[in-house]
C-alpha cells in the first residue's frame, strides 16, 4: 500500500512539474481556421504571413516607434453569479505603454459589431496603410493574439508582427508598462 502510494505521489509531483515548463511550441501546429475555444493554451511558433518576434525584438520597434502596438486580451467581465449590489473593481490591464486595446478582437468568431469596431480601428491608427507596421500581442500562450493576426491579414494589411509573449514577457523583462483603457466605441 506505501509502495502504491509512493508512486502516486511521485507522478503527481511530476505532472506538477511538467505543468510548470513552458509548452514546446515547435510541435503545436498552425491551425487552418482560427483557434475557436482554449484560448489559453500553448501557441504555434509563428504565424502564416506574419514575423512572429521575441522581447528583444518587441523592445526595439517600441523604442524606435517603428510598429503600432494592439493588445487583444479580453477586457475583464463582471462574474455572472456575483449578485447585483456587490462591488466589483477588476484589477486594471497594464500594457505596453502607447498601445491600442483592443479587448475581444482575437476571439476566434467575431460578431458583426466586434468585427466592424477592429476595422475600424484598425483603419483609424493606421491611417487607411494596409503597409503599416503592427504588432499584436496579449500574453504568453494567448491565442488571442495569433487569431487577431489571422484576421488583420484577412482585411489585407501586409506588415504584421506577433509578439507571442505579450505582456507576460515584456513584464518578465521589466521593461515599463502603463493601464490601459479599452478604445473607444466597444461592442
Amino acid at each position: 500500500m506505501r509502495l502504491l502510494l509512493s508512486i502516486a505521489l511521485v507522478l503527481l509531483l511530476l505532472g506538477a512539474a511538467a505543468d510548470a515548463v513552458p509548452a514546446d511550441t515547435s510541435t503545436v501546429p498552425e491551425p487552418s481556421g482560427y483557434r475557436l475555444d482554449d484560448y489559453r493554451a500553448p501557441v504555434p511558433a509563428t504565424v502564416g504571413g506574419a514575423t512572429a518576434i521575441d522581447t528583444s525584438e518587441a523592445q526595439t520597434l517600441w523604442r524606435e516607434h517603428g510598429a503600432l502596438f494592439v493588445d487583444v486580451l479580453p477586457a475583464p467581465r463582471r462574474p455572472e453569479k456575483l449578485p447585483a449590489d456587490a462591488l466589483w473593481k477588476p484589477l486594471p490591464r497594464r500594457d505596453i505603454p502607447g498601445s491600442l486595446w483592443l479587448p475581444d478582437v482575437g476571439r476566434g468568431a467575431l460578431s458583426p459589431e466586434f468585427d466592424a469596431y477592429f476595422r475600424a480601428n484598425l483603419e483609424r491608427i493606421t491611417k487607411g496603410d494596409k503597409t503599416a507596421p503592427l504588432v499584436f500581442y496579449c500574453l504568453a500562450d494567448c491565442w488571442m493574439s495569433w487569431n487577431a493576426i489571422k484576421r488583420a491579414l484577412s482585411y489585407g494589411y501586409t506588415r504584421l508582427y506577433w509578439y507571442r509573449d505579450g505582456t507576460t514577457g515584456w513584464e518578465a523583462a521589466a521593461l515599463p508598462t502603463e493601464e490601459a483603457t479599452p478604445a473607444p466605441g466597444r461592442p
